[in-house]
């Protein structure tokens, strides 16, 4: 088989010790990536990098609390000593707080945002200051379809997604103007079945739940993964929901508005108690214990989306839809002149 792009090429993912980050790093282990792991809680780390090996990569395990820009430069430096010139950066790292707006101190909702948004932008200025000297390298964003479409209970996320993307948009022009050989791209996420809903921070009575159809954290993997080895596009859209809820917002956002008040907290939310377990928002949940990637929703969760292959494959789709398009008017046109 002839070698992937990503094979022997450094990788740093944040977040990469749980949920989505944990399935990334075990397709880019597969890929045969040399993978820097970072992320806060030791053990999620260090099983995570036992994955990617076993997977046929290179884990290396850089412990670091992304909302701090000095930690995060330091594990860079650090990885450039050990691994070599970093080649991709992949933000996935995100915590969040299920609750209404008014029951959110401000020091939870402050926390929150220096960990889902700053945690990126610090990333992403790590990155750009090791690769624009080189003029070459690649930074993935992992966003959400609340990045366009916000819903109740998920403000703080929501508002850092919303900020990811404005943050995202305003960088790559600055890239386009300067002639830079550094891409990066987005890619928008569905509701995916990961430790999240255990270990979040929730002040709501019953368990929160990612809002159906769910899938499995493998899909999402796949289209970042994808995104990273194919950056030339600037997003990507994971998730039949996820295209669907971006454009009907962009239709009807007032229509989505009033659906979602009269669905969307009932929705994110199971029949079952509150959990009682450890929040993620202050201290790792995984520092004494692995939770991997999924979370307990198995049962309902999707492991493949067709519309990520469309979206991976939309080029040669769209010229093989317009061939057979001619192909079947040429035919039309044929039997009308042989009349």
């Amino acid at each position: 088989m002839a070698p992937h792009i990503l094979q022997d090429r450094v990788v740093v993912v944040t977040g990469a010790s749980g949920g989505v980050g944990r399935a990334v790093v075990r397709e880019l282990g597969a890929k045969g990536a040399k993978v820097a792991l970072i992320a806060r809680g030791t053990t999620g780390l260090g099983a995570a990098a036992v994955d990617v090996g076993a997977a046929g990569g290179i884990g290396q395990v850089y412990e670091a609390d992304v909302a701090d820009y000095e930690q995060v430069r330091k594990a860079a430096e650090r990885i450039e000593a050990e691994l070599g010139p970093i080649d991709v950066w992949i933000n996935t790292a995100f915590s969040s707080v299920f609750a209404p707006f008014s029951d959110i101190s401000p020091e939870e909702f402050e926390r929150t945002t220096a960990v889902t948004y700053l945690g990126y932008v610090w990333g992403t200025k790590v990155a750009l200051g090791l690769m624009r000297p080189r003029n070459r390298g690649t930074i993935v964003q992992t966003g959400s379809a609340l990045a366009h479409r916000s819903v109740p209970l998920q403000s703080a996320y929501c508002g850092a997604k919303h900020a990811i993307r404005g943050f995202t948009e305003s960088l790559r022009t600055e890239l386009l103007a300067e002639r830079s050989g550094i891409q990066v791209t987005t890619v928008q996420l569905p509701a995916v079945n990961t430790p999240q809903f255990d270990w979040a921070l929730s002040k709501l009575r019953r368990h929160p739940q990612p809002v159906p159809p769910i899938y499995q954290p493998e899909v999402a993997a796949r289209g970042i993964v994808h995104a990273a080895a194919h950056p030339e596009r600037k997003e990507y859209w994971v998730g039949a929901m996820t295209a669907a809820g971006i454009m009907a917002q962009r239709v009807a956002p007032a229509l989505l508005d009033r659906y979602l008040a009269r669905t969307g907290v009932q929705s994110q939310q199971t029949d079952e108690k509150a959990p009682n377990g450890t929040a993620n928002l202050w201290e790792p949940a995984d520092e004494h214990h692995d939770h991997g990637a999924h979370g307990g929703f198995d049962d309902r969760s999707h492991a493949r989306s067709p519309q990520l292959w469309l979206s991976q494959h939309r080029r040669p789709v769209l010229l093989t839809l317009a061939a057979a398009t001619a192909a079947a008017g040429a035919a039309v046109v044929a039997r009308k002149s042989s009349r």
